[in-house]
C-alpha cells in the first residue's frame, strides 16, 4: 500500500511538514484534525482542500478530527487577511457553525468502521475559561517575540490596518484547541492551509511546554488557479458548498467552465479519483482528437457528485440539458426553479402573458427590443419555448405552455435565457 505522505504529495496537497518523523508515526493509526471558523453559514470550495486531507488520513485508517470555530469565530484569524474581519453576534455564529456541519457529509465517510469522523464546537471547552485563567494556564507559555515574528503578524503589523489585540490573540485560542484534543482525545497531528502555518506551530509548541509530547503539523496549498487568483470566486461571490446558497447546477457549472490549465490539479486535490485515470485525461488533453471541456466535465461530475450526492448531480445535469435549447428534456417545476438561480427571471400578472403573442411577450420581457426584431427572430428560428423551437410567429402562449401551471423557458439563441414566471398559477 502506498505511504498516505506519498499520496498526499502525488496529488500536490504537501506544502510543508514540521517534522520528518511524521512518516513513521503515521504507521499506526493516529487521529488528526483540522479545524473551520464559522466565518458564512457554508463552507465554499477553497475549504474542500483541508477536508479532501481529512478525507486522505481517514482512507488510511487514521481518525478525522473536525473542529468548528464557535469560539475562535468570535475573535477572527488574521492569517492570509489584509483587513480584520467584522465580528459576528453569537447569534450568527451559532447559525452558521449550524450551516456549515453539513458540508462534511459527503467528503468523509461517516460511517467508517474504525475512524468515523469526530464533529466538536471549540466553544464548548472555551465557554469555560474565564480571562484570568486563560492568561494564567494558557498565556504564560507564549512569548511576545515569538508572536510577533509569525509572518502572519508581521505582514499585519506593517499594513495601514495595523492588528488589534482580539486578533492577535488568535494564535493562543488556535494552539489551545491543539493542547485540549491532545489531552481529552489523543489528537496528535494538525493539518490546515499554508496561511495555517504560524497558528500551527504555535500549538505544536504550546503542547511540548505544557506536555511534553511531540504533535505533528502538515500544510496544504492554498487553491488557487493557474494565474494566481483564489479559486472558489466567481464574479457572483463564492462557490458555497452548500445548496441552499448556490444551487448543485451552478456549482456544476463553475467547475464545468475551468480552465485547461487548472483542469488536472483540480482532479488531483478535489477528487478520489486514480492517478491513473487522470493521468489519461491529461494525455487526453495534448492529444489533436480531444473533445474540449471533457476533462472538466469529468471534474464536475465527481465534485458535484460528493458535495451534493447523486441526486445533486442528477438535477444538474438535467439542468444543464434543460438550459440548451432545443434539447428534449423534460422540463418541470424544479428544473426549471433549479434554471432560476442561474439565470434572469421575471414575474408577470397572467393577463400580461397567457394568451398573447409569443412575439409580444419576446419584446416585454426585454428579450428583443421591438416586434420587427421579434418576428425576424422566430422566422429564422432562433427563439424556444421550454426548450421547443417556435416558428410561427404568430404563436399564442396558452396555460399549457406554463409548467406547473406558472413556468415558461424563454430562449432567443443559445445565451439569452428568461424564467418567466406567473404571479398566480393559471389552469
Amino acid at each position: 500500500m502506498s505511504d498516505l505522505l506519498d499520496v498526499l504529495q502525488e496529488r500536490g496537497f504537501l506544502e510543508a511538514v514540521t517534522h520528518e518523523q511524521l512518516k513513521e508515526a503515521l504507521q499506526k493509526p493516529l487521529q488528526v484534525y483540522c479545524g473551520f471558523d464559522p466565518t458564512s453559514d457554508s463552507l465554499h470550495l477553497g475549504n474542500m482542500v483541508a477536508i479532501m486531507g481529512l478525507a486522505w488520513f481517514q482512507k488510511f485508517g487514521h481518525t478525522p478530527y473536525v473542529i468548528l470555530g464557535g469560539a475562535t469565530g468570535m475573535i477572527g484569524d488574521p492569517s492570509g487577511k489584509s483587513k480584520e474581519r467584522t465580528l459576528l453576534d453569537e447569534d450568527q455564529l451559532n447559525r452558521n457553525v449550524e450551516g456549515i456541519r453539513t458540508n462534511f457529509n459527503g467528503i468523509l465517510n461517516f460511517e467508517h468502521p474504525t475512524a468515523s469522523p469526530v464533529v466538536l464546537n471549540n466553544y464548548d471547552w472555551f465557554k469555560e475559561f474565564s480571562l484570568i485563567r486563560f492568561l494564567r494556564e494558557v498565556g504564560k507559555h507564549f512569548r511576545i517575540g515569538t508572536m510577533l515574528a509569525k509572518e502572519s503578524v508581521k505582514a499585519r503589523l506593517e499594513s495601514e490596518e495595523g492588528l488589534s489585540y482580539t486578533e492577535f490573540s488568535y494564535q493562543l485560542l488556535q494552539s489551545y484547541d491543539f493542547l485540549y484534543l491532545s489531552e481529552n482525545h489523543n489528537v496528535t497531528v494538525q493539518i490546515g492551509g499554508s496561511d495555517q502555518w504560524g497558528n500551527i506551530t504555535a500549538g505544536i509548541d504550546l503542547v511540548r511546554r505544557v506536555t511534553g509530547k511531540e504533535m505533528y503539523g502538515l500544510t496544504m496549498p492554498l487553491l488557487t488557479t493557474s494565474d494566481g487568483k483564489k479559486f472558489g470566486k466567481s464574479e457572483e461571490g463564492a462557490i458555497w458548498l452548500s445548496p441552499e446558497k448556490l444551487s448543485p447546477y451552478q456549482f456544476y457549472q463553475y467547475l464545468v467552465r475551468v480552465q485547461d490549465a487548472d483542469v488536472i490539479r483540480l482532479m488531483k486535490m478535489l477528487t478520489f479519483m486514480e492517478m491513473e485515470e487522470i493521468r489519461r485525461y491529461e494525455s487526453m488533453m495534448g492529444k489533436e482528437d480531444y473533445i474540449p471541456n471533457t476533462a472538466q466535465k469529468r471534474l464536475a461530475e465527481e465534485v458535484t457528485r460528493m458535495v451534493h450526492g447523486k441526486e445533486g448531480l442528477d438535477t444538474a445535469l438535467k439542468v444543464t440539458e434543460a438550459a440548451k435549447p432545443g434539447r428534449e428534456t423534460a422540463l418541470n417545476a424544479e428544473v426549471l426553479e433549479s434554471i432560476a438561480r442561474d439565470m434572469p427571471s421575471e414575474t408577470f400578472k397572467a393577463e400580461q402573458v397567457v394568451n398573447n403573442k409569443l412575439i409580444d411577450i419576446v419584446v416585454l420581457a426585454g428579450l428583443q427590443e421591438s416586434k420587427g426584431q421579434a418576428r425576424r427572430l422566430i422566422r429564422n428560428g432562433g427563439c424556444y419555448l421550454n426548450n421547443e423551437k417556435i416558428t410561427d410567429e404568430n404563436h399564442i402562449l396558452s396555460t399549457d405552455d406554463f409548467v406547473d401551471g406558472r413556468l415558461a423557458l424563454l430562449a432567443v439563441g443559445k445565451k439569452n435565457k428568461k424564467l418567466i414566471r406567473l404571479d398566480e398559477p393559471v389552469k
